[in-house]
């Protein structure tokens, strides 16, 4: 049973491993989608030492949308990761596999190519290249999770709690818009630009621009807290916190939680409403708690 987590600088990947979390997921922004930081290759070699005299684990985020100049960048980037011995990479670029595959020290690998990774079938041809893991797209539903993790021998990651990206363009949105009416404004996350639906004015849809383009959240944040238990005896025992737009400190109290709700399923003493009703008083009033498309009817997807 794991649990991983983002971290946004040295100091609270350092809370977050006192905290109980299994693995850190870090990046830097130039092979890596929506991290909370861009980690240089110094500092990632910092946190992986750090986690692994704890006998704790890093995945570095290698799921950028790859163009030319990134394949002829990576491959340095990859000999440094495998220089600091990092235990994974998180990538579903068949490019970036094949560089993987074709190293003197080969990284291994988890599957993750956003919301393309929606069955059983398209896992196991990766897991037949060498995958020792998968990350399942955010928009699976209960019944179509399950199915999956009953069919493979590798864990599957399952999102337990943070945003989800609804949309993502290589194009910089934001800014075109502010030249059409002549306007000059920060676009980065930092900024903390909303959208908001034509016919919802309380709506708040996180908007923000990189390097990597242009990236529209929704407007709640995914918590299954509720479904921890069932997740755990189903199998899918690999869970994912996301704190691309948590406030530093909070969301080290949140996966706090989530350490102490998997303590509690081990031991056979887990109360969902105890563990739910605390996430509901450590999340950002801003941010409202939904269980995404876990409890929706696959039909009614789409």
């Amino acid at each position: 049973m794991e649990i991983i987590a983002t971290a946004d600088s040295m100091t609270q990947a350092e809370k977050l491993l006192r905290a109980g979390v299994d693995r850190l997921y870090i990046g830097n922004s130039q092979f890596g989608l929506r991290l909370p930081h861009s980690f240089s290759v110094e500092e990632l070699h910092e946190i992986v030492h750090l986690a692994h005299e704890q006998k704790k684990k890093v995945t570095i985020a290698v799921n950028s949308l790859m163009h030319n100049e990134h394949m002829e960048e990576l491959p340095a980037f990859l000999e440094e990761l495998a220089e600091m011995k990092v235990d994974a990479v998180a990538c579903g670029d068949p490019g970036a596999i094949m560089l993987l595959s074709e190293m003197n020290r080969p990284i291994p690998f988890i599957y993750d190519a956003q919301t393309f990774v929606t069955s059983a079938e398209q896992i196991s041809f990766w897991e037949k290249q060498g995958a020792i893991g998968a990350v399942l797209a955010r928009e699976l539903t209960e019944g179509e999770i399950k199915a999956i993790a009953e069919s493979l021998p590798i864990p599957v990651e399952v999102l337990v709690h943070g945003p989800t990206c609804i949309h993502q363009s290589k194009r910089k949105l934001v800014t075109n818009y502010q030249r059409i009416v002549e306007m000059e404004d920060d676009t980065s996350k930092e900024r903390g630009l909303y959208l908001r639906e034509p016919n919802d004015e309380t709506s708040q849809l996180p908007i923000y621009e990189d390097e990597s383009g242009t990236h529209i959240f929704a407007s709640e944040d995914v918590s299954l807290v509720p479904y921890l238990a069932d997740l755990y005896e189903t199998g899918l025992q690999t869970w994912k916190l996301d704190g691309v737009l948590a406030e530093s400190d909070n969301f080290v109290q949140i996966a706090a939680l989530f350490v102490e709700a998997k303590e509690a399923i081990i031991e056979g003493q887990f109360v969902a409403e105890y563990f739910v009703n605390k996430l509901t008083e450590l999340q950002p009033k801003t941010r409202k708690l939904d269980a995404g498309f876990y409890l929706k009817n696959p039909d009614d997807v789409k």
